[in-house]
């Protein structure tokens, strides 16, 4: 049979019925070494025996992964997934691109409704939910109303795409964020469709898609772009990964929880290096972890660094699922196909894996992570310390133990300022803790730490402690379920007493959607420069993202979020200082406040049922009654308004000629932005607020859009033109062709200083073409594709780092950017590279190959020119492809206009 070159195909008898599948059991019989594969990579040969077809999918493709060795290898090898997961603000753009593929094709004279999904896509509306209130019964159902304000166009039209594409599911707003939906509904296991039955596979709209590799699910975040592929059947294409093994052993320690593991496993995976790898997790320390632990952990994969963290489907993943509401039937078919087919958890010490790293799980402390990067690991024993440290390091700032000065001249040394807030006066500082937010699926997923969390709420107000004043609380459950057992334990009325009451279902304080400081906090830090903090549950603490005035951000579980929240600072010693007195004025100890692991376990028992997950999801889809009434279009080709601030037809396929032309060299290039290392991809496409005198707020007020009705960027992302002014519009970035934070930078010409927007418009009416020099893992962080399209539309035809962040990268070749990369050693530091050269590269016209060496020439302004190579990061001959059509979309556009 043509599809099946390996003799692979068998039959599975089922409760189901019987199914075909693809057996890697045949291939051991054949004498491959299929019990040396890591299980992830077993995933991926079945991914190709099952879609190989001779053209996208070949026999050389099956071969180089039954080749799969522990070393690196540099050749590239296809994945379909069975599914998309998206979310709204990277699902909006992806739709949007569909849209405006239909309405060319349609231009075209071809039939536009032939434009569809070939696989299930489920996009979760969970990122523009913000908390603008908080701390009371009616937080809530406020935040809904503001969100449905300021957001009802784009609801509208993903309503619309619901209707007008096939397999296209939208959840609405309120339900829960994507990743733990994914985690206790979507996510199969093993699927069954058109008579087949093989693993649960997909690819999402963002980065923290790997959540559910802790349930056995092999997953990862793609760019939108990316996504949109996959979507019309093409591959995705990725270098043939390295397995690290991270063996664990031992069990946490009682007063540990799943955060400070996983925080502890950023950092050591972080300096092992893992950019780009997968990570497979085994040993006997997974025996007393649970899929929500396990989840956890998968879910910070891009903070590691790795594609994936994947846990093999085991005895433990069965018991969730029945804890969660799988079916039976659904959960004796993963437990017979898994077996059957070699992808069970089990013969561990035969795998081989690329390099192992070890970690006993008995030595975890707790733990918090930050001012600025989740993998800054701090001891929560020596977190005050680190933080006098910081400040002096960072901020320049010298530490004054504000609750215990001896005199009061020492308070002119701490920066401070006297807030009156419901006629109580308070003291803000330099450490106040202006954000206090229990956040992101990465916890709220987890039973164990949201309940610790509720027990530790309990025993303050039993002690008559409560949150400080200045702080603004918030809790944010990743579904409906967490209410429930949250409520069914009477833990849910005691966090509310502390103020953190439920403001929304989704994605807040994690991506920045944080809300307003209460206007005095807000006024006593600009106008005193203070240097606050936030704590939250959340994966992300870069420069900027949870808000843009507050500077230092730091990770750590719900019941430590809760615990800070109590004393309102992060210079404290909570091992040995008091959170308080209590009634009868003793003080007031964390060890007093903290439950038991059987504490926590005895409420679990009580509370977690599987009546919780049917009710919440068998609704799941059908929204409130806002969600009820709207009304979208009923055309199959979007009719796109042109007063529409919010959603507006892309530009890159207007007029799309059929045919390609040729590739060519860059001359006479400037650079518009010289930057350092770990620049994110919130640097270079923010998801958050922007001001009224930034480029995008000029937009938008020119065209009658009120300052309250801005919205977020993210919000934002449907319409080009106010994401190509917010491209390297962070207020944090450091651009060092200029002195000054933010967007701005130095048109070169004519040595001004303007925006980055501003300037690049200059640039591209001259038809000068411009670069990016950058450092070491350029575009980590979240996978935004407007990070990539954003670059393309300020005419940016190449950026030359020293190293990449994986989806980035791809997200770059997906919109016709060259990424480039410095040989080993090389930096713009060491080159003598200022920015402000004038800039050729050649190597391009006459052909490109896979990681092509490149010719760079520098020429100073004193005409001193700098030579150098670059290997082009195009790592496929499909990249290539890609490269010359101007993007991977103008690939399938061309392809499907040919058909």
């Amino acid at each position: 049979m043509q599809n099946n070159p390996f003799n692979t195909i068998s039959k599975l008898k089922t409760n189901k019925g019987e199914f075909t599948y693809w057996s890697l059991k045949a291939l051991q019989d054949q004498g491959y070494g299929i019990e040396k594969m890591p299980f992830s990579i077993r995933i991926l040969l079945e991914n190709a025996l099952r879609n190989f077809d001779d053209f996208a999918i070949t026999k050389e493709n099956i071969e180089t992964i039954l080749g799969w060795k522990p070393q690196a290898s540099d050749k590239d090898i296809p994945f379909k997934p069975a599914r998309v997961l998206m979310q709204d603000f990277t699902g909006v753009p992806a739709v949007v691109d569909l849209a405006s593929l239909r309405a060319e094709a349609a231009r075209k004279g071809k039939d536009p409704n032939k434009l569809n999904p070939l696989i299930p896509v489920d996009l979760v509306i969970d990122h523009s939910v913000q908390v603008d209130y908080f701390g009371t019964p009616n937080s809530y159902l406020q935040n809904v109303e503001a969100e449905y304000e300021r957001n009802i166009e784009r609801y509208q039209f993903l309503k619309w795409a619901q209707t007008a594409f096939d397999n296209f599911s939208v959840v609405p707003p309120g339900m829960g964020i994507c990743h733990q939906v994914n985690l206790e509904y979507l996510a199969k296991g093993v699927i069954e469709r058109d008579g087949q039955v093989f693993p649960d596979t997909l690819v999402g709209t963002d980065s923290h898609t790997p959540m559910v590799n802790g349930i056995g699910v092999v997953a990862w975040g793609v760019g939108g772009i990316e996504a949109e592929a996959a979507i019309l059947g093409q591959p995705i294409y990725f270098i043939m990964p390295e397995v690290v093994g991270l063996k664990l052993s031992g069990k946490l320690p009682a007063g540990t929880t799943a955060t400070d593991l996983v925080l502890t496993i950023t950092q050591l995976l972080r300096n092992h290096g893992v950019v780009g790898k997968f990570v497979e997790v085994f040993g006997p320390g997974l025996d007393h972890l649970t899929v929500t632990d396990r989840a956890t952990i998968s879910n910070m994969s891009p903070e590691f660094g790795c594609t994936v963290t994947y846990f093999p489907i085991d005895g433990r993943t069965l018991d969730y699922m029945r804890k969660s509401n799988r079916s039976e039937e659904q959960i004796q078919l993963v437990e017979n196909y898994t077996k059957t087919n070699m992808l069970w958890r089990e013969n561990e010490s035969k795998i081989a894996y690329s390099s192992l790293v070890e970690l006993d799980l008995s030595t975890i402390e707790p733990t918090v992570s930050g001012p600025k990067r989740p993998q800054d690991k701090i001891l929560l024993k020596d977190f005050k310390n680190k933080f006098k440290d910081l400040l002096k390091t960072n901020y320049q700032r010298k530490y004054v133990d504000f609750e215990h000065r001896t005199t009061d001249a020492e308070i002119n040394q701490l920066k401070t300022v006297k807030i009156k807030k419901d006629n109580i006066t308070y003291n803000l500082h330099d450490g106040s803790i202006a954000i206090a937010a229990i956040t992101s699926c990465t916890n709220t997923s987890n039973p164990s730490v949201m309940i610790g969390a509720g027990l530790i709420a309990k025993k303050a107000i039993e002690k008559g402690l409560m949150v400080k004043p200045w702080v603004k609380t918030s809790l944010a459950p990743g579904s409906k379920v967490v209410t429930d057992y949250l409520q069914n334990s009477g833990l849910l009325p005691e966090l509310e007493k502390l103020k953190f009451n439920i403001v929304g279902y989704g994605c807040t304080s994690c991506i920045g959607n944080s809300g307003p400081l209460p206007e005095e906090i807000d006024k006593a830090v600009v106008e005193n420069d203070l240097i606050v903090a936030s704590v939250l549950s959340g994966n992300r603490n870069f420069e900027a993202r949870v808000h843009p005035k507050v500077k230092m951000n730091y990770l750590m579980s719900p019941m430590l979020v809760v615990a800070y929240a109590l004393i309102g600072r992060v210079d404290i010693d909570l091992f040995n200082e008091s959170l308080g007195t209590d009634n009868d004025g003793r003080p007031v100890f964390l060890k007093d406040l903290w439950p038991s692991n059987d504490e926590i376990d005895d409420v679990m028992s009580k509370v977690l049922s599987p009546d919780d997950f049917e009710r919440n999801y068998s609704q799941i889809f059908e929204g409130n009654e806002q969600w009820k009434n709207l009304q979208p279009p009923k055309d199959k080709v979007y009719q796109w308004s042109k007063q529409s601030t919010y959603i507006k037809e892309v530009p890159f396929f207007k007029g799309i000629d059929p045919d390609i032309s040729l590739s060519e060299n860059i001359e006479g290039a400037n650079v518009l932005l010289k930057l350092g290392d770990s620049i994110t991809t919130d640097h270079i496409s923010p998801a958050g607020s922007f001001s009224e005198d930034s480029p995008a707020g000029i937009y938008l007020k020119g065209r009658g859009v009120e300052r309250r009705m801005f919205n977020s960027y993210g919000s934002r992302r449907g319409n080009d033109e106010v994401m190509v002014r917010g491209t390297f519009a962070n207020v944090r970035i450091k651009n060092q062709l200029v002195r000054k934070e933010g967007g701005f930078t130095m048109h070169i010409p004519s040595g001004e200083e303007m925006s980055v927007f501003d300037a690049s418009q200059r640039y591209q009416q001259d038809n000068i073409p411009l670069l990016v020099l950058a450092g070491k893992e350029y575009g980590s962080g979240s996978s935004r594709d407007w990070a990539a399209k954003g670059t393309s539309l300020l005419g940016i035809k190449a950026v030359i780092a020293e190293s990449y962040e994986r989806i980035h990268r791809s997200n770059l070749v997906g919109m016709g950017v060259l990424p480039l990369e410095y040989l080993n050693g090389q930096t713009a530091e060491n080159l003598g590279l200022t920015g402000n050269e004038s800039y050729s590269i050649k190597g391009i016209s006459e052909g490109l190959s896979p990681l092509k060496k490149l010719q760079v020439k520098a020429v100073t302004e004193e005409n001193k020119t700098i030579e150098f190579e670059v290997v082009c990061r195009l790592d496929s001959a499909i990249e290539i492809e890609y490269y010359k059509n101007g993007g991977i979309l103008h690939y399938v556009l061309r392809q499907f206009l040919k058909d």
